[in-house]
């Protein structure tokens, strides 16, 4: 018999990495080491390791919408998180499912490009996901090279940021994090924007490149959501979270990306 009671429960609906290192795969560590108990819904199965994405199989769509069925039927979700969906009929068919069971938290990780230069989301899907998934979203966490493409310009100053990110927030999301590990100098600043303005997470640059950071910091927030946490306490419990992984991150392949220590 159970000695104690189930966990909360999150689903993450993305990708499949076959290197181990993001997507899916990143998601349900994450879940695990949050405390929380992770569902699954696969999207894509890619060819993928620590050198690069060689192949990519969209599952078909009657088969993402029987798994969204299945987890929706039996589990009481508590939140909800997006990350490689890849084509723009997916990225559709997961936002109308979204609209139509209304989870009571959606962070939505606009994956367009992976850490090892594989193209992820194609380009006709990015109108589907401005004008259909982001509206519905809690949070969306895009990392700067992702702001630029949903934006259509360059971020390089201090004021572009800013300015991006209110930018961010009108495409409908109710906050957005802004990610700030593609940009330079010995710190990262990270920044969070809602109806109360703006909030600044700072922490030491680390000199490794991360696999898999974006993936896990979406899933580790949608897991502090899901405990319960106001969104701003989620993100920063999250944005530490990966500073630690990434801190005892390793190499386990041949290429030069670190994995998370999750």
């Amino acid at each position: 018999m159970p000695t104690s009671a189930s966990p909360t429960i999150a689903l993450t609906i993305a990708g499949s990495d076959s290197g181990g290192g993001a997507g899916i795969q990143a998601d349900l560590k994450t879940f695990h080491a949050r405390g929380v108990h992770g569902l699954s819904a696969i999207t894509a199965i890619t060819s993928q390791n620590t050198r690069g994405v060689s192949a990519v199989h969209a599952v078909p769509l009657t088969h993402i919408r029987s798994q969204l069925t299945a987890l929706f039927n039996d589990f009481p979700i508590a939140a909800v998180k997006t990350g490689m969906l890849g084509s723009a009929a997916i990225t559709r068919l997961v936002a109308r499912e979204m609209a139509a069971r209304k989870p009571a938290w959606l962070v939505v990780d606009p994956v367009m490009i992976a850490t090892s230069g594989g193209r992820l989301l194609d380009q006709d899907a990015v109108d589907v996901l401005i004008d259909e998934l982001i509206p519905l979203a809690d949070i969306l966490t895009p990392n700067l090279p992702e702001a630029e493409a949903l934006l259509g310009y360059p971020i390089k100053t201090a004021a572009q940021f800013n300015a991006a990110g209110e930018a961010l927030l009108r495409l409908g999301a109710s906050a957005v994090l802004l990610k700030g590990g593609h940009g330079d100098g010995r710190v990262v600043v990270d920044r969070f924007y809602d109806a109360r303005g703006v909030m600044e997470l700072r922490h030491p640059r680390l000199k490794l490149e991360g696999h898999g950071t974006g993936c896990t910091l979406a899933s580790a927030i949608a897991a502090e959501l899901a405990k319960g946490r106001s969104p701003r306490s989620a993100v920063r419990r999250a944005v530490a979270y990966v500073h630690r992984a990434l801190l005892r991150g390793y190499r386990p392949g041949g290429g030069n990306v670190h994995a998370l220590r999750h």
